[in-house]
C-alpha cells in the first residue's frame, strides 16, 4: 500500500476491500473506527468493564477472521454491530446479568457525549428530594432493563441509547423490521410495568 494513501479519509466500503487483502493497516484503521462503539455498545448490556473489553475484543477477532464474508451492500457498522451484539447478546443467555448505565456512555468524555448516551430521568433545579427520587427511578429503570429478555434489551439499548433508527436496527440484529418495532413495543410495556410496581 502506497504510503501517501491516507487511511483516514476513505469511506469504511474502502478500507475493508483493503482490509479483504490482508493490509493490516486497513484493518487497524477499522478498530480505531470502531473500537469505542463496540465497547459502548456491549458495556450497556454486560455492565462490566472487563468482559466489555474482552467481548469487544472478541467481536474484532471474529471480524478479522470472517472479513472475506463481509458483503459490501450492506453497511459495515451494522455488520460489525451484529456481531458485537451477538456476543454480548450470547454472554446474556449464558448468564443473566446487570443493568444499564444512567450516567451516559463509559466512554463519554464531554458533557455533550454524556448528555446524549444518558437517560433523562428528572428536570433540572430540582430539590435534593426530587433529586433523590430521581436517583431511585433510575435504579428502578437500571433493574427493569435488566429483567428484559436480552433481544428486547438490545432492540431498547440500540434504540434509545444508541439512537439508532427501526431500519438500522432490524440490519444490526438481521431481523425483520415488524419484529424490532413488536419487540421495542413489548419492552417498553414491559418497562412501564415494572416502573409502576416500583412505585
Amino acid at each position: 500500500m502506497p504510503p501517501s494513501l491516507d487511511l483516514q479519509n476513505l469511506p469504511d466500503a474502502d478500507v475493508v476491500a483493503l482490509a479483504q487483502e490482508g493490509r493490516e493497516l486497513a484493518y487497524r484503521e477499522l478498530i480505531r473506527r470502531y473500537q469505542r462503539p463496540v465497547f459502548s455498545l456491549v458495556f450497556r448490556m454486560v455492565r462490566d468493564r472487563a468482559l466489555a473489553e474482552d467481548l469487544s475484543q472478541e467481536t474484532f477477532i471474529k471480524v478479522l477472521n470472517n472479513i472475506d464474508k463481509y458483503v459490501p451492500e450492506f453497511k459495515f457498522s451494522s455488520w460489525l454491530f451484529k456481531i458485537a451484539n451477538n456476543l454480548a447478546i450470547d454472554h446474556l443467555r449464558r448468564r443473566r446479568i446487570q443493568t444499564v448505565s444512567m450516567d451516559g456512555a463509559p466512554d463519554a468524555t464531554t458533557a455533550s457525549q454524556i448528555e446524549a448516551t444518558s437517560f433523562e430521568l428528572a428536570s433540572h433545579g430540582e430539590s435534593a428530594l426530587d433529586e433523590l427520587e430521581a436517583k431511585e427511578l433510575g435504579s428502578a429503570i437500571e433493574r427493569a432493563i435488566a429483567a428484559l429478555r436480552p433481544e428486547y434489551r438490545s432492540c431498547i439499548m440500540l434504540r434509545h441509547v444508541e439512537g439508532r433508527s427501526y431500519e438500522e436496527i432490524a440490519a444490526t440484529l438481521d431481523l425483520p423490521l415488524g419484529t424490532v418495532k413488536t419487540y421495542i413495543h413489548r419492552a417498553r410495556h414491559e418497562l412501564r410495568k415494572a416502573l409502576e410496581e416500583a412505585r
